[in-house]
């Protein structure tokens, strides 16, 4: 009887979208034709997404890669033995041995791309559940000193010190207490929460527990983007699966320790992404931006003391209970500890996603690893940071990325989005879809974003029409002050980012001389 060998094909949404169900189906049917014995698995992307679909097949020597394959080349794959790893047009090698994934530190991804995202005992036999064994013989304040140890900041954009927003929660006495997970992905170029919860969704749901068993809350909610459904379809999988081992449930593992979770549907707009916001729409209502304080660590999810933190910030928590703080906080810089996964996309050949830790610049990501503009057209900008991130011209690609070096430039680091723009590109075009892009998805709650954007965008229509130009910058630059200072949350708050960098960086593009551009920021 021959050996069953692995194959492996994505079932990530961006495989998905250029034919991966229709290559796993051809090589199944065309292995069933020649009568050999495949198992064919369904993993998640490895992040190199310019070559999807990746096909990989297990060898003892490891992993061989082959991509992108379309479904008219599987015969020739058979053909020419790639089921024992055998040279062909597509092999990439060993999967592991790529530049692009060798070079890269992966933590939190560790497991996405190896594993059976659903798949319990693939999930253990890589390490899964290693730190929530740990976190169950752990007092809650011991927890929570090891994440505030490991200098873990909040992935989500905000970075602000998971461990004292969890000792927070845990400080205050509550009959119940909850965690919820930001999964409202909308920010431009971003991909990795959903990346994560497709290949890895394991990771997220024992973040989440530990979490809760830190701050001694028994009950979680994800809140999923609702344009996800694979996401959504995995982590619903996932937690039935871990409920039935013990994972999940009143008694977790025989511990006498209590927590459990459900996935909620995101309601589709833009402004539920903001912590608050995101609160009331779970409670059914519509989502608007709460004031502050008081803070959801206090007065959060039905005003009980809520943890809210995004996919990313929840899903490291696993590696740094497992191998403690200083594992974690040996990789970064300054106050930026640990990994971040950044998204490369817009005009570059090789899109996809790198986890580094802290200190990588834009340059080593644009060129080492995203392979330069797809158009061959010299790179002009790269907006770094989502919709509300500064778009950053060359001199400033050099500049670390850490979140205090970022704040310096006036820019912001994020949830690790990049999108790259070529010469061709018109900044004051961008700069007026930046501020559109604020007041269509403004919950309206306040007056300065509210307002302000829309009276921006009009400015801004002016401006590119050459009506009296000086003046209506002059106007411009006010809004986006009056914004930044005056807005209840960062929608209203950072809009002005983007505004602000295309003026400062490229005048020429807005009818200015160069000579009489601001060449700062002001810093928000």
């Amino acid at each position: 009887m021959s050996q069953t060998i692995k194959v492996y094909v994505p079932k990530d949404t961006a495989a998905l979208a250029v034919g991966a169900n229709t290559v796993a189906a051809q090589i199944q049917q065309e292995a069933q034709q020649r009568g050999m014995s495949i198992q064919l698995i369904r993993n998640g992307s490895r992040g190199m997404l310019w070559l999807e679909p990746l096909v990989e097949v297990e060898t003892p020597e490891g992993r061989i890669a082959y991509g992108p394959v379309d479904p008219g080349d599987v015969p020739s794959l058979f053909d020419q033995g790639f089921l024992n790893g055998q040279p062909h047009p597509l092999a990439l090698g060993l999967t592991e041995a790529i530049p692009y994934l060798r070079q890269q530190e992966r933590l939190t991804f560790a497991r996405v791309g190896i594993t059976d995202p659903t798949c319990l005992s693939d999930y253990q036999s890589h390490g899964g559940f290693a730190g929530l064994s740990r976190a169950l013989s752990m007092e809650s304040i011991s927890i929570v000193d090891m994440v505030t140890d490991s200098g873990l900041r909040g992935r989500g954009g905000a970075a602000f010190p998971t461990g004292i927003k969890w000792r927070t929660v845990l400080n205050t006495s509550a009959v119940q207490k909850y965690v919820v997970c930001n999964a409202d992905e909308g920010d431009s170029g971003t991909f990795s929460d959903r990346m994560l919860m497709e290949g890895d969704p394991y990771c997220l749901i024992e973040g989440m527990t530990i979490a809760g068993l830190a701050v001694q809350a028994t009950y979680g909610y994800i809140y999923v983007r609702s344009e996800y459904p694979y996401a959504i379809e995995a982590l619903e999988s996932a937690i039935r699966n871990a409920r039935e081992a013990g994972w999940l449930g009143k008694n977790i593992q025989g511990s006498g320790k209590e927590f459990d979770l459900e996935v909620r549907k995101a309601a589709g707009a833009y402004i539920c992404g903001e912590e608050t916001a995101l609160l009331d729409s779970l409670e059914g209502k519509r989502g608007e931006v709460r004031v502050k304080p008081p803070l959801p660590a206090i007065e959060g999810l039905f005003g009980l003391p809520t943890v809210v933190n995004n996919v990313v910030s929840l899903a490291s928590i696993p590696i740094i209970l497992a191998k403690g703080a200083d594992y974690y906080r040996d990789y970064g810089m300054g106050r930026s500890r640990g990994t971040l996964a950044f998204q490369l996309t817009g005009n570059l050949q090789q899109g996809g996603l790198v986890e580094k830790a802290f200190g990588v610049t834009l340059r080593e990501l644009l060129y080492d690893y995203g392979g330069g503009s797809a158009s061959g057209r010299p790179l002009r900008a790269v907006q770094v940071g989502g919709p509300l991130g500064a778009y950053l011209p060359e001199h400033q690609w050099d500049v670390p990325l850490d979140y205090e070096s970022y704040m310096q430039i006036s820019a912001m680091v994020g949830h690790g989005g990049l999108v790259a723009f070529d010469d061709t590109a018109d900044m004051s075009q961008l700069a007026q879809y930046a501020m559109e892009f604020c007041a269509i998805e403004s919950c309206g709650k306040c007056t300065p974003c509210r307002i302000g954007s829309t009276r921006g965008v009009e400015s801004l229509q002016k401006i590119r029409r050459r009506e009296q130009t000086e003046t209506q910058v002059e106007l411009l630059r006010d809004l986006c002050d009056t914004m930044m200072a005056g807005s209840l949350c960062a929608l209203g708050g950072m809009a002005p980012y983007p505004v602000l960098s295309a003026l400062n960086h490229f005048p020429q593009d807005f009818g200015l001389p160069v000579a009489e551009a601001e060449t700062t920021q002001t810093s928000a």
